[in-house]
């Protein structure tokens, strides 16, 4: 299905989509996420805590403290010094946000003679100035078509990935099918299994599986993970992912809607709220192999940050500036502890195939 136009974009996005459903039919589950996606990123100011002026929908890892991007620019730093130090090199995110971790990385990484040209990926009309006011050198891309092809990339993916839309398929009585969004007599949108037959699409392994199950992928998110690893292995660097999501396959279903820092029901505020899912980091690693990329490994965002140091950085922090320490130690812990963000949110390592291994993806 095509973009919404732009007559409707001032209109209410749910009564859109049921006039497009009452004119055409059900639409697939990741059509609803995707228009959803594309109107709130736009529109809305999404980042920030909820006492802050104008509030937000949620907080990211950078923006809970400055230690987060210190240490992803000090990782790419020691990477491209192990690799050579090859020039001209490009530093890109995909999703900056507000450009917080760019501006601190940029900073660590300068501090090892890493002075890279910054790339940010944004599609938010309402991000960019704001990413350019952190970091005003940096070159603004809508898509990764732009970005350089000579010279490594150092690549950076926070919390990217789970916003791109899912396809979620179902077992029924009688085969797969694709979830689709439908209109009911009271005008609620529902979930109803599509007409036409989807086993085509399910791993062969899977398609014994018992009706009702779930299964979930991410074709946005395997055509991002193909062109970055095509890039590592034509064009050596580094990249980082790093976002909440499991190592495992899994069934059933990990889309959840976010507004003012609280879950919603998925339906309740196309446009109006986050839609996020879990990235499938096993099937991710899978695609980055077959582009000879080579993958580090995925480890929680704890184990991550506590090997390359995060404790000793907070404790450094907290001597220069001792009347933060609480504020210091609760960031930290935030980012680190299981119970926060520290076991949910994984990180990913990947690397050109002639480029070393990454600290912090081993104990050793």
């Amino acid at each position: 299905m095509s973009d919404l136009r732009d007559e409707d974009a001032k209109r209410n996005l749910g009564d859109t989509f049921r006039r497009l459903i009452a004119s055409t039919g059900p639409i697939s589950l990741m059509h609803f996420m995707g228009e959803s996606n594309m109107r709130y990123y736009n529109d809305k100011r999404v980042i920030g805590g909820p006492s802050e002026h104008g509030g937000g929908d949620f907080i990211t890892a950078p923006e809970v403290s400055q230690m987060f991007g210190e240490l992803i620019g000090l990782w790419l730093a020691d990477m491209w010094i192990r690799a050579g130090r090859t020039e001209p090199v490009h530093y890109v995110e995909l999703g900056p946000g507000r450009g917080t971790l760019a501006r601190d990385a940029q900073r660590a990484m300068k501090r090892y003679g890493l002075v890279p040209k910054m790339h940010l990926v944004e599609t938010s009309r309402g991000m960019r100035d704001v990413q350019l006011s952190q970091v005003p050198d940096a070159i603004q891309h809508r898509d990764l078509s732009t970005v350089p092809m000579e010279g490594p990339v150092l690549l950076v993916a926070n919390e990217f990935l789970d916003a791109l839309p899912v396809r979620q398929l179902v077992k029924t009585q009688d085969g797969w099918r694709e979830v689709m969004v439908a209109v009911d007599d009271d005008g609620n949108f529902v979930e109803t299994p599509g007409r036409q037959p989807m086993d085509s699409a399910v791993p062969e392994a899977r398609r014994g599986d018992p009706p009702g199950t779930v299964i979930e992928t991410s074709p946005a998110c395997a055509t991002i993970m193909y062109e970055v690893a095509g890039r590592l292995a034509s064009q050596g660097g580094a990249a980082l992912f790093i976002d909440y999501g499991y190592t495992h396959g899994r069934s059933g279903s990990t889309l959840q809607a976010v507004k003012g820092h609280r879950k919603i029901g998925v339906f309740d505020a196309p446009g109006d709220a986050d839609l996020t899912a879990h990235v499938d980091f096993a099937q991710m690693a899978l695609i980055a192999e077959s582009r000879n990329a080579r993958v580090l490994g995925t480890v929680t965002q704890g184990q991550w940050l506590t090997r390359l140091g995060i404790r000793d950085r907070a404790d450094a922090l907290a001597e220069f500036a001792p009347q933060h320490r609480d504020a210091l130690m609760r960031a930290r812990d935030r980012l680190i502890a299981p119970d926060q963000m520290g076991e949910l949110f994984k990180v990913m390592g990947l690397a050109g195939p002639d480029w070393p291994d990454g600290a912090g993806f081993s104990d050793e």
